[in-house]
């Protein structure tokens, strides 16, 4: 069994910055250069998106069109936690955020890869 907990979420205005954590618990995964973690998004009425992933060894990242430039995912590896770093927030980003873990190649990883889901997050930009 794999836990995964978001940390992080809140209320901000256009423009600022936020700080999403994520820890993943209950087992090793031992091969660090297959399968990492990701971000997923939901907003309301809407599909859940991929946002951005990296691997367990944190050599290869991956982000959407929308985020990139703009969002910064960071792994450590030891402690199988991820971070989201949000810069430049904007409306649209508003959405429930979600931390998964894939033990596939993240490169090609679809949403269905992940095996392991958090329970979300709320990120709310606003002014």
């Amino acid at each position: 069994q794999v836990h995964v907990v978001e940390s992080g979420g809140g209320l901000v205005r256009p423009g600022d910055s936020l700080r999403l954590s994520c820890a993943a618990s209950g087992r090793t995964f031992s091969n660090p250069d297959m399968g990492g973690m990701g971000w997923f998004r939901q907003a309301p009425g809407k599909e859940r998106e991929f946002v951005a992933a990296i691997t367990w060894n944190g050599e290869y990242t991956l982000y959407s069109n929308s985020v990139k430039g703009r969002f910064t995912i960071s792994g450590d590896v030891a402690k199988h936690m991820m971070f989201l770093q949000m810069n430049d927030l904007r409306p649209e980003d508003t959405a429930v955020y979600y931390c998964a873990v894939t033990e596939d190649d993240v490169a090609i990883a679809t949403r269905s890869d992940y095996g392991y889901w958090g329970q979300g997050i709320q990120v709310t930009v606003s002014s």
